[in-house]
């Protein structure tokens, strides 16, 4: 490539232009940012939006006492998409601490197109703010068993009607 006259090669500042016009298409592709630990549901849904967006350090985080993390980041690798449906939470206070129980249904496509649709309930701990000591430790997944369900109906119909047994 010939330089431009006042001395700049236009081949690298193309390149980088042309990944820069690319970057917005590339992020369109992927849901919007969300990390909101307010109440049960949110994290759960926090939880999924980081594995859509292959974020595996950021919903290993939500986890309380989560598995090693290079296998927890393995077991998400060939996710594409996630869509996600929540039922009715079940709260229940326990000493210290507001227990939930999360109902959920998700949709997962693989990288090779493969649909799956899973269903179960996730459980979650609040310990209580005015008694904690810092560090802070924000509402935080116990528990999450889902399994795969028949996935010729809508996703909403996968959420289970009830988890209220999982609250410890």
């Amino acid at each position: 490539m010939t330089p431009a006259p006042w001395g700049i090669s236009l081949g690298p500042m193309l390149s980088a232009l042309a990944l820069l016009f690319a970057a917005p298409a590339l992020a369109q592709d992927l849901p919007p940012y969300l990390d909101d630990r307010s109440d049960p549901a949110s994290l759960v849904r926090s939880y999924y939006n980081a594995v859509a967006r292959q974020e595996y350090a950021r919903a290993y985080g939500y986890l309380a006492s989560p598995p090693d993390y290079p296998g927890f980041a393995a077991g998400y690798a060939e996710t594409a998409k996630v869509e996600l449906e929540l039922g009715p939470v079940t709260t229940d206070g326990a000493v210290g601490s507001i227990y939930a129980a999360v109902p959920a249904a998700i949709r997962a496509t693989a990288t090779n197109g493969t649909v799956t649709t899973f269903a179960g309930c996730y459980t979650t701990r609040q310990i209580q703010p005015a008694i904690q000591d810092p560090p802070f430790r924000p509402i935080e997944i116990t528990q999450g068993h889902l399994a795969p369900v028949a996935s010729g109906g809508t996703l909403t119909a996968a959420v289970p009607t009830d988890c209220a047994d999982r609250i410890p």
